[in-house]
């Protein structure tokens, strides 16, 4: 996939550097105190492990954004699914159709690799993210609420 000079790359371990950096500015966005190196190293073990799935837009050896995949289960569908659960793009280069692409790149692998569904949340005040969602052609859970359990370490 391209656009203009920007590049489509599903990630391995050499670029769980340049990952793990914009990865860090991900969870700023969710008011999680910066740790790059706790960043990378996440981004790393992920990879190495192949417990997560990572496509990233790179253009001039520098990474724009970021969507983080994992597969699972869906016992309903009796099937696999996955759980789309980081996408980030550096502000200075948003608004130049590098989520659509990451999306895209997600529902591509999806097809691909015979998976039923991706699901996703986002935070009820992004409404720049539920607009690309749903011009997707992702739909809006009106039938589930989602909980949370907190366990302390």
């Amino acid at each position: 996939l391209m656009n203009e000079n920007f590049i489509i790359k599903e990630a391995t371990t050499e670029d769980s550097e340049k990952i793990g950096e914009v990865f860090d500015l991900y969870r700023q966005f969710y008011k999680k105190t910066s740790d790059k190196t706790l960043s990378i190293e996440y981004i790393k073990e992920r990879l190495s492990n192949r417990e997560s799935t990572i496509f990233f837009v790179e253009g001039n050896n520098i990474c724009m954004g970021i969507v983080q995949l994992y597969i699972t289960f869906d016992s309903l569908e009796l099937a696999k699914k996955i759980v789309l659960y980081d996408l980030f793009v550096k502000s200075e280069y948003r608004k130049k159709g590098i989520g659509r692409m990451l999306m895209n790149a997600s529902k591509n692998f999806a097809e691909k690799n015979s998976i039923s569904g991706i699901e996703l949340s986002t935070a009820i005040s992004n409404g720049t993210a539920q607009n690309l969602y749903e011009s997707l052609g992702y739909e809006r859970d009106t039938e589930y609420y989602n909980y949370y359990l907190s366990i302390k370490k």
